[in-house]
Order: C-alpha cells, then sequence, then structure tokens
C-alpha cells in the first residue's frame, strides 16, 4: 500500500475478527494471507479514510469481486456517504453557532454562565 504505514499483526488479526480478511492456516498453524490481500486492505484503509465505519466496508465487499458491474452501485454508495457527511456538516455548523452565540454572551469576567441559562 503506497503512502501508507504497514498494518501491524495486531491489525491484521482484528480486521481478520471482523470478516473483512482472510487468512489460510499453514500445517504450523501460521497465518497466510492470500497475495490479493494487500488490494482488500488498501481498500478498507482507503474507506476508512473516506468516513466509512467498518460495517459499512463489510458490507460493501462483495462489491470489490464485481468488478465493472460494480460502477452503479459503489456509486450510489459514495453519494449516501456524501450526503450523511453533508448532513453531519450541518449539524456541526448549527452546533458551532450556538456554541459562538454562548460565548459572545459571556462577559470577560464575572460569574455570569451563559450555559446555566439554556433553553
Amino acid at each position: 500500500m503506497k503512502d501508507s504505514q504497514p498494518l501491524s499483526r495486531d491489525s491484521l488479526r482484528f480486521y481478520e475478527k471482523r470478516g473483512l480478511l482472510q487468512a489460510r492456516r499453514s500445517a504450523n498453524g501460521y497465518r497466510d494471507y492470500p497475495e490479493e490481500a494487500v488490494q482488500w486492505l488498501g481498500y478498507v484503509r482507503t474507506a476508512q479514510q473516506l468516513g466509512f465505519t467498518l460495517a459499512e466496508i463489510a458490507a460493501d465487499l462483495p462489491l470489490l469481486t464485481q468488478g465493472e458491474d460494480a460502477g452503479p452501485t459503489l456509486r450510489a454508495t459514495l453519494k449516501r456517504k456524501l450526503a450523511d457527511i453533508d448532513a453531519r456538516i450541518t449539524a456541526l455548523q448549527g452546533l458551532r453557532a450556538g456554541l459562538a452565540a454562548r460565548l459572545a454572551e459571556t462577559p470577560d469576567t464575572g460569574t455570569s454562565c451563559p450555559l446555566r441559562q439554556l433553553p
């Protein structure tokens, strides 16, 4: 995976427990990951950086095996996530506006606390 730190053994086992990665066991009990695991893990890490939860990633992993047929479904998934992020931004902007208003009402000195006057 380019431009990323290598995954630790614990990270690999965590992803395996979550069903995002499968390893074969060798005769001595060691885990043997298939070659395509690097691609899968790259997808998982990129999806996490884009705000997808591990549950969302696990639900969408079958898309990777569909090849070009996954395009419309993948676009719909990305659009849904973008709408979720936009909704969170709107909520955070409202939260910020409320906090800024309380800050503006708070004197630099004295004991008045606008948090006591919550609506």
